[in-house]
C-alpha cells in the first residue's frame, strides 16, 4: 500500500510540474498580445477589440492551471513568523492541519462549481463585449479543473507528509 501511495504522489507531482511549467508559455503569449495591442493602439491608432480579453484569459488560465504546481512546490503564501515561534514539530502538525482545511474548502468549492461548469458545457456563455468571446465558459470549466488538480496535489502532499518524504519546505520563505 505504501508503494502504491508513493507512486500516486510521484505521478501527481510529475503531472503538476508538467502543467505548471507548460503554463509559463501562456504568460509569454500574454506579453505578445499586450505588446501587439500597444503597437496597434499607439503606433497605428487602431486598437484591437480582442487583446484585453485574450490577455486576461491567458493569464487566468495559467494561474488556475498552475495551482497544483504551486502546491507541489510549497510556494503558497505562509506565515513564516509562526513557524519560527512554534518549532519544527508543531509546524509539521500545522502543515497537516492546513492541508486538511484546504482540501475541505476546495472540495466544497468544487462541488459548488460543478453544476455551473456542466451547464456552460451544454450551453456556451459569451462575454457580451465587443469581442464577445467564450471567456465565461472557459473560466467556469477551468476553475473546476484547477480545483481537481489542487485536490489531487493536496492528497499527494498529505501522503508525502505521512511518509515523511516532503522534501524542501522552505517554500516562499
Amino acid at each position: 500500500m505504501k508503494n502504491l501511495l508513493s507512486r500516486y504522489a510521484d505521478t501527481t507531482d510529475r503531472i503538476s510540474v508538467f502543467i505548471g511549467q507548460g503554463c509559463s508559455v501562456l504568460f509569454f503569449a500574454c506579453i505578445i498580445a499586450s505588446a501587439a495591442e500597444v503597437v496597434m493602439r499607439y503606433g497605428f491608432d487602431h486598437p484591437t477589440a480582442w487583446s484585453t480579453e485574450v490577455s486576461m484569459t491567458l493569464c487566468a488560465t495559467a494561474w488556475v492551471m498552475s495551482v497544483g504546481y504551486v502546491t507541489q512546490r510549497n510556494r503558497h503564501i505562509s506565515i513564516t513568523m509562526l513557524e519560527l515561534v512554534v518549532g519544527p514539530h508543531v509546524w509539521r502538525v500545522f502543515r497537516l492541519i492546513q492541508m486538511l482545511i484546504a482540501f475541505g474548502a476546495v472540495f466544497v468549492l468544487t462541488l459548488a462549481l460543478w453544476k455551473p461548469a456542466m451547464k456552460v458545457l451544454a450551453r456556451t456563455e459569451y462575454s457580451g463585449t465587443a469581442f464577445n468571446s467564450v471567456q465565461p465558459t472557459i473560466f467556469k470549466v477551468l476553475i473546476v479543473i484547477g480545483c481537481i488538480l489542487y485536490l489531487a496535489q493536496l492528497v499527494a502532499n498529505v501522503i508525502r507528509w505521512a511518509q515523511r518524504t516532503e522534501g524542501d519546505l522552505s517554500g516562499g520563505h
